[in-house]
């Protein structure tokens, strides 16, 4: 009898111990997508605010339509936790460093991505005395060193410890959730580009789809939820 009580106490305290461990303990899928949905709306608010302090106007940084969401910061946050997490202990410059290389590279590689998926580009450096092969250059590849220690000293610590106190079926119902809304309106947003492309090629609407989008997403109102993005080859006149 009192080994049963002593297996089942072992047992009950086994599963309160699963309870109690966070759905994003660790660096797992959860974590990771929220360090992703973070990073995509927080950069998107704060080059919103940027443009309105060094522009005087506001105007739309998003790369997504239904949400306020641009998976270039997302991403970017991702591959800097990825990265560095693990030599937090390191020296800032050797954090500054990395993060400096790899923010420049990872820039370079999304605007690669762009014109080859898209045609498109929203960002070139080709007449920035510092440009890199103009697709980043060194001064953004500067500012990508210090948001890298600000990120690894300070805002990942903070948000991880943010993000593993979400209740644990919360969290992962939010997970889930969140995950499929952003996957529509990535797949959403991507159509609506290719075909204001294609309306640059002069390909008209075959079909019901495409009609939607010239309706409800022509050349002007892209232009305003995409102000800097233009085909590839104008970008380099």
């Amino acid at each position: 009898m009192d080994n049963n009580i002593a297996s089942n106490a072992k047992i009950n305290s086994i599963e309160t111990e699963k309870e109690e461990i966070s759905f994003a303990h660790g660096f797992n899928f959860y974590k990771i997508f929220w360090i992703f949905y973070i990073g995509c709306l927080a950069g998107v608010i704060v080059e919103t605010i940027w443009c309105r302090i060094t522009n005087g106007f506001f105007e739309s940084r998003t790369a997504l339509i239904l949400e306020p969401l641009n998976p270039v910061y997302g991403l970017g946050a991702i591959l800097i936790s990825l990265l560095f997490i693990k030599f937090e202990k390191k020296s800032n410059l050797f954090i500054f460093v990395g993060c400096m290389i790899a923010g420049g590279t990872f820039e370079w590689l999304c605007s690669f991505f762009q014109e080859l998926v898209f045609g498109t580009v929203s960002w070139q450096y080709y007449e920035d005395t510092f440009g890199i092969f103009g697709r980043t250059s060194l001064v953004y590849s500067i500012f990508w060193g210090v948001l890298g220690i600000a990120w690894i000293r300070l805002i990942y610590p903070f948000l991880s410890s943010k993000i593993e106190s979400i209740p644990n079926k919360i969290g992962r119902t939010l997970t889930i959730i969140l995950s499929i809304i952003v996957s529509i309106d990535v797949i959403f947003s991507s159509y609506a580009v290719l075909r204001w492309q294609e309306r640059r090629e002069n390909i008209p609407a075959n079909n019901i789809i495409k009609e939607f989008y010239d309706e409800y997403y022509d050349d002007n109102t892209m232009k305003v939820i995409y102000p800097h993005m233009t085909p590839a080859e104008k970008s380099y006149e």
